[in-house]
Formats: C-alpha cells, structure tokens, sequence
C-alpha cells in the first residue's frame, strides 16, 4: 500500500476542513455556508455527470489514436495546421476545462507541443460549438463573432509564446496529478 505524500495530506486536511466549515454553517443556519454547501454541490452534480464520459474519451484516445499520428498533426514539427486541429477538437468538446486539462496531458505524454496544448486550452474556454450556439441565441451574431475573433487570436498568440519561451526552458507538463 502506499503511503500519502505531504501534498496529498495537505490536500485532504484542506478538502475536509471545508466540509466541516459547510456542515457547521448549514448548523447554524449560516445563508452564505448554505448557500457555499448547494453551490459546492451543484458543481459536484455537474462534475459526476461529465467526468466518466470524458474519461472514457480520454482512454479511447490513449488506446487509439498512436503517438505517430500525434506527433505528426500537433506535435513540434506539425506546423500551423496544428492550431486548426485543435480549434475543431476544442469546438466539439463539451464539459469544458473539466475536459480539456486532462485532454490536454494526454495530447503532452503522446508528443503535441506546448505550444498547440496552451492554444487548445485557451480554445476550449472559449470556442466551443454547444457554447457558442447558446452565446449566439443571447448576445447575438455579430458580438459572438466579434467575441470569438478576438478571444481565438489571443489564445493562439500567449499559447505559442508561452510554447515556445517554455519549450526553450525544457518545461513539461506535470505527470502524476
């Protein structure tokens, strides 16, 4: 069995400690803990409906999708076509940033560059298609556009500068979160 690592014990003190916050406020009919405890559990709701099916995805991809074909179409040498790829698989996916970080350390173990992971980062935030759809039904046509030509040109610029200023540092993504 092994032992818990002082980060994950910090980790655990920290999660328990605010459960014990959220069962003391909803004790003393705090309305800002209760409402802290519904939020916290809207989320989590949320989270459980999304995670499995991402997970899965993440796991098809791993057994599918070979590090050739990576490496080829996002990696170092894949040029400008790879920032395409990843706006389209940014655009597709749903569940957000619950997705895309774990998404993204997929893509970095099987060779995409820093530089296409940050950009399908920032794109994931921004630019996806359910997301868009119901931006568009709200603020309308033109402002969604308007939004999405500058949010897309912006992550695209800080995600190759912060690939390439980091790639030169011999920076990776953290493996074992």
């Amino acid at each position: 069995m092994n032992k818990l690592s002082t980060n994950q014990w910090i980790y655990i003190a920290l999660f328990s400690g605010f459960l014990i916050s959220i069962a003391i406020s909803i004790s003393l009919e705090s309305a800002t803990g209760i409402a802290c405890g519904l939020t916290f559990w809207d989320v989590l709701v949320e989270m459980m409906k999304i995670l499995p099916f991402a997970f899965i995805l993440i796991a098809l991809i791993e057994v599918w999708v070979s590090d050739k074909v990576i490496i080829k179409h996002l990696g170092k040498n894949s040029g400008y076509m790879a920032y395409f790829w990843v706006l389209l698989l940014a655009g597709i996916s749903v569940g957000g940033i619950f997705v895309g970080l774990p998404l993204a350390q997929s893509l970095q173990k099987k060779g995409a560059s820093l530089s296409v992971i940050f950009v399908y980062l920032g794109f994931v935030g921004v630019a996806r298609i359910p997301m868009t759809i119901f931006e568009i039904s709200f603020m309308g046509l033109p402002f969604t556009f308007a939004r999405l030509a500058v949010a897309i040109s912006s992550f695209l610029v800080i995600g190759i500068i912060m690939g390439k200023y980091l790639s030169k540092r011999n920076y990776t993504l953290k493996q074992d979160i």
